[in-house]
C-alpha cells in the first residue's frame, strides 16, 4: 500500500469529527474528576496555589518542568544568555575560536555552578575514554565507555562519585548525573568516530570543546562527534534566507506551550491523579484512556519545549542540533519511537543501523534491538521498571517486522494486492490503532508507574470488553487515519517540489 493512498473527503471529515469529539469527551472527565478531588490529601504535596488571576490550583508533580519554566527559570535563562553574549561576540572577532570560547565559557560556568570537584571528576571520565580512544579499537570503546556509564548509573558506585561534589542545593542531584552521563555518551561518540579517522586522531582540545558546549552539557541532547566537529569548526557564518525569523518564530511558539501547558495544569490534573490509585480505580474507562494518552503527549511538549530552549540557543551559534522527537499523536509504530532525538541518534548510528543494517533479517534485527535496548536500559538506569519497559518496547519492535514479514508472504499478499490502494489502506489502520495502543501501555510503565499501567490494561482489554474496547480503538482509529492523510499531503508536496526541482533546469 503507498503512502498516497487518497480517501474520500468525507470520511477524513468524518474521522477528524470523531476525534475531536472524542477527546473533548475524554478531557471533561478529567477536568471532572480534578476539580471534585482537588483537596484530597493525596493532591496536597502536588497540587499548589497557581496563577490567581485563574482562582484554581495548579499541578505541579513534575519535577522537571517546575524546574525549567519556574523554580529555576531565571538562573537557566542567565547561563544560556551569557553564552548568545560571548559566542556572539567571539564569532564577530575570531570565528575561528569560537569552539574554544564555548568551551571556556562552559567550564566557567560549570565551576561556578558545581566547583571543582565535579569538573575534576568530568575531566577523569574524558581522560580515561581519551585514552582508550587512541587504541582506534571499537569494541574497546564500547566496552569502556559502558562500564564507566555503568559507575554512574548503578550502585554503589554512582553515590560515591556524587559523594566528591561538595555543597547542597535543589539541583545538584540532577546536574552531576545529567552532566556525568551525557560526557560519557559524548566520550563515547568521540572515541568512535576517532575509530573512523583514517590519518591521526583528534585532539584531546577536541573532545573538551566537544564536551564542554554549555547549551547541551547538563540536559542534552547528545549530538554525535563528527557533526558537531565540522559545525563547529566552520568559519563561514553565513545564514540561509529568513533563518533568523525562522529561529525567532519557533522560540515564540516554545513560550507558546509553556503558558498553554501552563494552563491546561490548572483545570487538568494529569500528573497526579495517575500516583493516586484509590482515585484512579473509580474513574471511568474513558477518564483512563484520557490520562494515559495525555500523559504521553505531555511527555513530548515537555521534551519538545526544553530541547527546543537549547535548539534555539545551539542554532544561533550555527549549529544542527537533534531535533525535537516526534508528536506521540503521529506514532503507531515502534520503530518511530522516542522521546529524546539526540540518545535515539546516538544509539541508532553506533548500536542498532551498525548491528541491524537495512533491517531486513529477523536475527539481525533481533541482536539490534536486544543490543539497543540492553544500552538503553543502562542509559536510563537499571531497574525493575525499566527491564519491564525495555522488554515489551523490545518485543513490539521485533513484533513490526515479524508481521511485515509475514504478510509479504501469500495468501496475505495477494489478498491486499487484490483490493483497492484505500481499502488496504483501512485495513492496515485497524492494525495500526492496535499498535498505537500497545506504545501507550508500554510507555506509561516508564512514565507513571506499573500498577496504573495494569490497571489501564485491564480496564480497556478485559473488563470494558467490547464496549470501551472498541470505542476507545475506533476513536484510535480514526486517529491513525488523520495521521496517515498528514503523512498523504506531505508526501505528495515532497513530490511536487522534487519536479519542479528537475523541471527548472530545463526552463533555465
Amino acid at each position: 500500500m503507498g503512502i498516497k493512498a487518497a480517501l474520500p473527503k468525507y470520511e477524513v471529515y468524518f474521522y477528524m469529527s470523531v476525534l475531536v469529539l472524542a477527546v473533548a469527551w475524554a478531557a471533561s472527565w478529567i477536568v471532572e474528576a480534578s476539580t471534585e478531588n482537588v483537596g484530597r490529601k493525596a493532591f496536597k504535596s502536588s497540587v499548589k496555589p497557581g496563577w490567581t488571576y485563574f482562582g484554581r490550583k495548579m499541578d505541579v508533580a513534575d519535577f522537571e518542568w517546575v524546574m525549567w519554566f519556574s523554580t529555576f527559570c531565571n538562573h537557566i535563562l542567565f547561563a544560556l544568555s551569557g553564552h548568545v553574549i560571548f559566542a556572539k561576540i567571539c564569532s564577530m572577532i575570531s570565528p575561528k575560536h569560537r569552539g574554544m570560547v564555548y568551551m571556556v565559557y562552559g567550564l566557567f560556568a560549570i565551576f561556578i555552578t558545581m566547583g571543582w570537584s565535579f569538573i575534576s571528576l568530568v575531566l577523569a571520565h574524558c581522560i580515561m575514554l581519551y585514552t582508550v580512544a587512541l587504541v582506534k579499537r571499537k569494541w574497546i570503546c564500547f566496552v569502556a565507555g559502558l562500564c564507566s556509564l555503568a559507575t554512574i548509573k548503578m550502585e554503589p558506585y554512582g553515590s560515591w562519585q556524587a559523594g566528591f561534589v561538595t555543597g547542597s542545593f535543589e539541583l545538584q542531584d540532577v546536574l552531576f548525573y545529567g552532566g556525568c552521563g551525557f560526557t560519557i555518551m559524548r566520550c563515547m561518540s568521540f572515541a568512535l568516530e576517532n575509530c573512523e579517522k583514517k590519518d591521526g586522531n583528534y585532539t584531546f582540545i577536541d573532545l573538551l570543546k566537544y564536551n564542554f558546549y554549555l547549551p547541551f552539557f547538563f540536559f542534552g541532547p547528545v549530538m554525535t562527534f563528527d557533526q558537531f566537529h565540522v559545525q563547529a569548526n566552520n568559519p563561514n557564518l553565513t545564514r540561509k534566507d529568513r533563518e533568523l525569523r525562522d529561529i525567532t518564530s519557533k522560540a515564540l511558539l516554545h513560550l507558546g506551550a509553556v503558558l498553554v501547558v501552563d494552563v491546561f495544569f490548572h483545570y487538568l490534573y494529569i500528573l497526579t491523579i495517575p500516583a493516586d490509585m484509590r482515585l484512579v480505580k473509580k474513574l471511568s474507562d474513558w477518564s483512563l484512556a484520557g490520562l494515559a494518552y495525555s500523559n504521553l503527549v505531555y511527555d513530548w511538549v515537555k521534551a519538545a519545549v526544553m530541547f527546543g530552549v537549547i535548539n534555539t540557543v545551539a542554532r544561533l551559534d550555527h549549529l544542527d542540533p537533534p531535533q525535537p522527537p516526534k508528536c506521540i499523536t503521529m506514532l503507531y509504530v515502534f520503530s518511530e519511537t522516542h522521546f529524546d532525538r539526540g540518545i535515539n541518534d546516538w544509539i541508532c548510528k553506533y548500536v542498532y543501523d551498525y548491528i541491524g543494517k537495512d533491517h531486513d533479517g529477523i536475527f539481525r534485527e533481533l541482536v539490534a534491538t536486544i543490543c539497543t535496548f540492553a544500552i538503553t536500559t543502562l542509559w536510563l538506569g537499571p531497574c525493575e521498571l525499566v527491564y519491564i519497559w525495555s522488554f515489551f518496547n523490545c518485543f513490539g519492535l521485533n513484533f513490526e517486522l515479524w508481521l511485515a514479514k509475514l504478510c509479504s508472504f501469500p495468501p496475505f499478499s495477494t489478498i491486499e494486492g487484490i483490493m483497492s490502494e484505500a481499502m488496504s489502506r483501512r485495513i492496515r489502520s485497524v492494525f495500526n490503532a492496535v499498535n498505537f495502543w500497545q506504545i501507550i501501555l508500554y510507555n506509561i510503565l516508564a512514565l507513571n508507574s506499573l500498577d496504573f499501567a495494569k490497571l489501564v490494561a485491564k480496564r480497556l482489554i478485559v473488563q470494558g470488553f467490547p464496549l470501551s474496547t472498541l470505542s476507545v480503538l475506533f476513536v484510535t482509529y480514526c486517529g491513525v487515519q488523520l495521521v496517515k492523510e498528514r503523512e498523504r499531503r506531505l508526501a505528495l508536496e515532497e513530490e511536487e517540489e522534487a519536479q519542479a526541482l528537475e523541471e527548472k533546469p530545463k526552463i533555465d
